[in-house]
């Protein structure tokens, strides 16, 4: 956006000179403009990455909603290393959480969304470099794979609800997502499993000889977590 901020015009040496009837002949200097930074935010695309990302959320079976921290580390206490669940972040500044087990037990770790991506919170000096994603999915079948370290300045929450300050190195957590651990209420359905089979099979499935409605159907989900 462009603000023009027109003053008033004295007469001065080589200032345009009086026409007939009014009219001015000569150059006129330009108007005083400020420039402003046009807006970042585009609303409508962080609409439409946020529906999309929770209807791919919604599909997965491994999103829990608005569960609390103990809620969320108590399911995750008897599974093995490396379960995980995502669930609505108890703290205002943020959409999500992911909560897994670690080898020191469950954890949970903030998911922060920022022009359209989204990506794990980190205190860690690689914070920078931390890669960010179009939607959870994409984040979480990242990270389903070689172990990586993450660093976070606050664990999430307590089992009290209380947010619990600790120091680099203690809340330095081994990251190895290897199990979506479903809601009891959304386990997935044999159609999705098989959407998921083929999934990790292939990355174009509107190549394979199947109809239409079917391909459709594996791309409505392209992932294979």
């Amino acid at each position: 956006m462009i603000l023009c901020v027109q003053g008033p015009r004295p007469l001065l040496s080589g200032s345009p000179t009086e026409g007939p009837v009014g009219m001015r002949t000569g150059s006129i200097s330009s108007p005083h403009c400020l420039h402003s930074t046009p807006p970042q935010w585009d609303p409508t695309n962080d609409l439409r990455t946020i529906a999309k990302n929770f209807f791919y959320l919604d599909t997965s079976g491994w999103y829990w909603g608005a569960i609390t921290a103990g809620q969320a580390h108590a399911a995750l206490q008897a599974a093995s290393e490396g379960a995980f669940l995502i669930r609505d972040s108890s703290h205002p500044l943020y959409m999500l959480t992911l909560s897994v087990r670690t080898a020191r037990g469950p954890t949970s770790i903030r998911i922060q969304y920022s022009g359209a991506r989204f990506l794990l919170d980190s205190s860690s000096p690689a914070r920078p470099s931390l890669l960010s994603f179009p939607d959870v999915p994409s984040m979480v079948q990242y990270y389903v794979g070689p172990t990586r370290k993450v660093q976070k300045g606050k664990v999430e929450e307590t089992h009290g609800a209380q947010p619990a300050q600790r120091t680099v190195q203690e809340s330095t957590v081994v990251l190895k997502l290897k199990r979506a651990l479903h809601k009891p209420q959304a386990f997935p359905s044999l159609q999705h499993l098989t959407r998921l089979t083929i999934n990790r099979s292939t990355g174009c499935p509107d190549q394979l000889p199947l109809p239409r409605p079917l391909v459709r159907y594996l791309q409505d989900y392209p992932f294979h977590v």
